[in-house]
C-alpha cells in the first residue's frame, strides 16, 4: 500500500515509516498538518495515518478539510488523547479509526490493513467515464482517448463534479457550493478561470470540445 504518515514527532514518524516499509508498504511523510494536507491533495494514497495534535494545522482540521474536498481516503488517527470524547471527536471529523498512543506496532499494521480492505470492498464505483474521457478516482488520474491529462487538485474536483452531472447544465451557484464550498457569491472570476484552464486541458488537441458554456445557465460536459 501507499501510506501517508502525518506526524510532527520526527523520531516516531521515522520508526513508523521504517516498520511499514519493512512490512512491504511505501510511505510518504508530512512533518505537520499543512505538509500533510499538501501531500494528500497532490497524490493518491491507500491509507493516511494522522497524528491528532500537530503545529500549523491539527489532525482534526486536516481531515475535515480533505472530507469537504471530497477525499475519501481511509484515515487512522493516532493520539495520546484517549478519552471517549476525544475518540468521538476524531471519528466525527471524518476519520475511519482511532488508535491511542502508546500503541503496539502489530496492532497499527492490522488496523491499517483492515482500513484498506474496507476501502477495497466499497470501491466498486471508482471510475467515471463520459465518452472518451475517463477518471480514476483512486489513482487520481484522467485520460481522454488514452491521453493522460495532468490536473491540479481543484481542477480534478471540478471535472469530477462535471462528470457526475454529464449532459446537465451546471450553474455557477452549484459549482460554488459543491466544489468551492461557498454558500455565497464571492464576486470573483474564480470559476471562469478554472473552467478556462480545465477546458484547455481536456479539449486541447481534440476536434470536438466536451466542456460547453451554456449561455445564461452555466456549463455542461457532453460526451
Amino acid at each position: 500500500m501507499r501510506i501517508l504518515i502525518v506526524e510532527d514527532d520526527l523520531e516516531a514518524a521515522e520508526a513508523m515509516a521504517r516498520g511499514l516499509t519493512e512490512a512491504g508498504h511505501e510511505c510518504v511523510r508530512g512533518a505537520d498538518g499543512q505538509e500533510g494536507l499538501a501531500a494528500a491533495q497532490g497524490a493518491a494514497f491507500d491509507v493516511m495515518v494522522v497524528d491528532r495534535m500537530m503545529p500549523k494545522m491539527d489532525g482534526i482540521q486536516l481531515v475535515e478539510t480533505l472530507r469537504r474536498e471530497g477525499d475519501r481516503t481511509p484515515v487512522l488517527f493516532l493520539s495520546a488523547l484517549g478519552e471517549v470524547g476525544d475518540r468521538v471527536d476524531g471519528l466525527q471529523a471524518g476519520a475511519d479509526d482511532y488508535l491511542v498512543k502508546p500503541y503496539a506496532f502489530p496492532e497499527l499494521i492490522a488496523r491499517i490493513e483492515a482500513l484498506a480492505r474496507r476501502r477495497d470492498t466499497g470501491s466498486v464505483h471508482t471510475m467515471l467515464k463520459v465518452g472518451e474521457l475517463e477518471m480514476d478516482l483512486i489513482a487520481r488520474a484522467v485520460h481522454r482517448a488514452g491521453k493522460a491529462i495532468d490536473l491540479q487538485p481543484r481542477e480534478f474536483q471540478l471535472l469530477e463534479f462535471m462528470m457526475r452531472h454529464a449532459g446537465q447544465s451546471v450553474t455557477r451557484t452549484m459549482l460554488l457550493e459543491k466544489v468551492w464550498h461557498y454558500h455565497f457569491d464571492p464576486q470573483t472570476n474564480v470559476i471562469d478561470v478554472h473552467i478556462s484552464r480545465l477546458r484547455s486541458k481536456i479539449d486541447k488537441g481534440f476536434d470536438r470540445a466536451m466542456l460547453q458554456t451554456v449561455r445564461g445557465a452555466g456549463y455542461r460536459l457532453d460526451a
